[in-house]
């Protein structure tokens, strides 16, 4: 995809997900549109852009309409990474997240089909699956919402799904399990659980895990997150949503343990939270079948990754 010479809007481009995936696209000889609110996005991840004559950056909010109009306007193309993350934050303030996740949603599914954008790709989540018992989790099976941002990522693919529908609109969904790598915020009360582990082992300090610790999760790292949206945008396989994980099973006990090292530090454990699904393992065959998607680095080797990059970018 070198030399691509195409336009590309990227929402919440300057957060984690989003600005990784903003460096691959500038890489390709994408040019780049960002729009981001930096409600959770840093300006700092995208120093590396400034000075590109291939990228721009338009701050707004996905909540404006004409905002969204002014971002995707003479775009192919839309990566909309934009939103309001966090289940424990949507438990807590429902109401954000459907302003942000769905009415944002809605403002730029349009704004990019009244555009003329060829294909809108979309960040949904492994939350979907909510109670659903199956493992691994397949695509066709997904199950009662639980928590508002669960909800929201339903909602999105719903929409999604009837735009294709009715205006014959192009949509990929990528569902994203546990994303984790370089420029992830460790900080705040809703970070995500490995920035939150690092950062404390770092100062010296023991990681909670809410529960026992038998909660297992599919790792993600980010370079095979953004290896599948670049694949999505090639694919003759549209309308449709995959999985984006990494195939592999991890209990929070066994996250603790790859990334401690130490048999004398343990972790604090706490009341599970409200929300949370007891364990999200990806069947992605459907994505290497459509998309020719197949993770690049494994969870060991991403966490040795992202423990570096956090020694280099955050020295104590």
């Amino acid at each position: 995809m070198a030399d691509c010479k195409m336009k590309i809007c990227v929402t919440g481009g300057a957060g984690f997900i989003g600005s990784n995936l903003v460096d691959a696209l500038l890489a390709e000889g994408c040019e780049v549109v960002v729009l981001d609110n930096f409600f959770t996005g840093k300006r700092e991840n995208l120093k590396q852009c400034t000075g590109n004559p291939a990228f721009e950056l338009l701050e707004g909010d996905i909540r404006d309409f004409e905002t969204c109009k002014r971002a995707v306007d003479g775009c192919d193309h839309v990566f909309h990474e934009a939103a309001l993350g966090s289940v424990p934050r949507s438990v807590a303030n429902p109401q954000a997240s459907f302003e942000v996740n769905v009415q944002g949603f809605c403002n730029m599914i349009e704004a990019a089909r009244l555009a003329g954008v060829k294909r809108f790709i979309y960040a949904s989540s492994s939350s979907v699956y909510g109670d659903d018992g199956h493992l691994p989790k397949q695509e066709i099976f997904t199950g009662k919402a639980l928590s508002p941002y669960a909800l929201s990522k339903q909602m999105n693919e719903s929409i999604a799904e009837n735009y294709n529908r009715v205006y014959g609109f192009e949509t990929i969904g990528l569902r994203y399990f546990n994303v984790f790598g370089k420029r992830q915020d460790p900080n705040g009360a809703y970070a995500a659980v490995i920035p939150k582990f690092i950062a404390a082992l770092r100062n010296g300090e023991s990681p909670v895990i809410y529960g026992d610790g038998s909660n297992s999760r599919d790792f993600t790292y980010i370079d095979n997150v953004v290896q599948a949206n670049l694949l999505a945008l090639k694919t003759e396989h549209a309308n449709t949503v995959y999985n984006v994980a990494c195939g592999e099973r991890t209990t929070l006990n066994e996250l603790f343990e790859y990334l401690c090292g130490d048999p004398a530090v343990k972790p604090v454990y706490r009341e599970k939270r409200k929300g949370d699904i007891p364990h999200s393992f990806a069947d992605i065959s459907w994505a290497a079948e459509k998309l020719g998607y197949k993770p690049e680095v494994s969870i060991q080797d991403g966490l040795k990754r992202t423990a570096a990059w956090y020694r280099e970018q955050m020295p104590l």
